[in-house]
């Protein structure tokens, strides 16, 4: 695989993860060190490891995987940002949700990293080879640019949430639903 291939997988995949990022970085609006680098390098870890996980295990579980990891996908985005939109539209001091907790970013990095695992089950159908040299420099690309869209995300949404008074929490729970039916209807083949 050349560069520039796994380079603009890596950006494809890394979109669901900008958009969260966006989006707890507008309900959060300021930098919260440790969280923010757990989201970052979890993001990043898990879009590699999915990718290695789908290539390593194709041959063993795709057939079983496949039929419903968008439905996984979507439910875990959908679950948290129905939970995001209950929780934003509350009354202030009633309003708990907290996109940087471990527990959701953990939720979040596996939602948005299950069509990394359809990637890597993809590469082991390509002509890249069977050994783990010619997964390694895709992996570690794909890796590398989520957590660097994620960094970006998160000061895009910590910009935007300052400008913006008013809780953003609504808006990003209609968001992670949104990429959740966007992964519904790609893999249901309801648009070209």
């Amino acid at each position: 695989m050349y560069i520039t291939e796994a380079i603009l997988i890596g950006l494809a995949l890394a979109m669901d993860c900008f958009a969260v990022s966006i989006t707890s970085g507008a309900i959060v609006k300021h930098i919260v060190l440790r969280p923010m680098l757990a989201m970052i390098l979890s993001f990043g870890l898990f879009q590699g490891a999915m990718v290695l996980a789908g290539w390593y295990v194709s041959t063993l579980f795709s057939r079983f995987l496949a039929p419903i990891d968008h439905w996984i996908a979507f439910g875990l985005l959908s679950a948290v940002g129905i939970q995001m939109v209950r929780e934003g539209f509350g009354k202030k001091e009633e309003t708990k949700f907290d996109p940087l907790s471990y527990k959701v970013i953990l939720t979040l990095a596996v939602a948005t990293s299950i069509d990394a695992m359809a990637v890597g089950v993809s590469m082991a159908f390509m002509p890249i080879g069977s050994s783990w040299d010619t997964i390694a420099m895709p992996t570690v690309l794909i890796a590398a640019i989520s957590s660097a869209l994620t960094i970006a995300g998160l000061g895009t949404g910590i910009f935007i949430g300052r400008k913006i008074p008013c809780s953003m929490a609504p808006a990003g729970g209609l968001i992670l639903i949104g990429i959740g039916i966007k992964i519904i209807v790609e893999h249901l083949g309801l648009c070209s």
